[in-house]
């Protein structure tokens, strides 16, 4: 297949959950104790661990702890490879589009000569 599609299977799993992609959108404003994270949802501790758990596999998220405390931060960085495919995908698609309408424009122009 391409070469990114392992890491990117990996990162869209992980952003498939509305709960994993909440928790990403609050890390992006800063580093956040666990406990803080797992405040807004109705889940047990340890449901909610393994949200953490699918995020910090994909490299989305990163964790410390520091005595009893965990506290979880966003890694930007690991959206460069879906940023990338997206790029990819656009520009394939925009060519696409482009000489599907090269292909309509000439088509139209043939018919308004007979």
């Amino acid at each position: 297949m391409d070469k990114y599609s392992t890491s990117l299977d990996t990162i869209f799993h992980a952003l498939a959950d509305p709960t994993r992609r909440a928790v990403v959108q609050r890390l992006a404003k800063g580093p956040a104790p666990v406990k803080e994270l797992a405040e807004p949802y109705d889940m047990a501790l340890p449901s909610f661990m393994k949200h953490l758990n699918v995020l910090e596999e994909a490299g989305l998220i990163a964790s410390k702890k520091q005595g009893r405390v965990r506290t979880c931060s966003f890694n930007p960085d690991k959206f460069e490879a879906a940023e990338k495919w997206f790029d990819e995908q656009r520009a394939l698609w925009a060519s696409r589009f482009d000489n599907l309408d090269t292909l309509l424009s000439s088509l139209q122009g043939g018919n308004d000569e007979t």
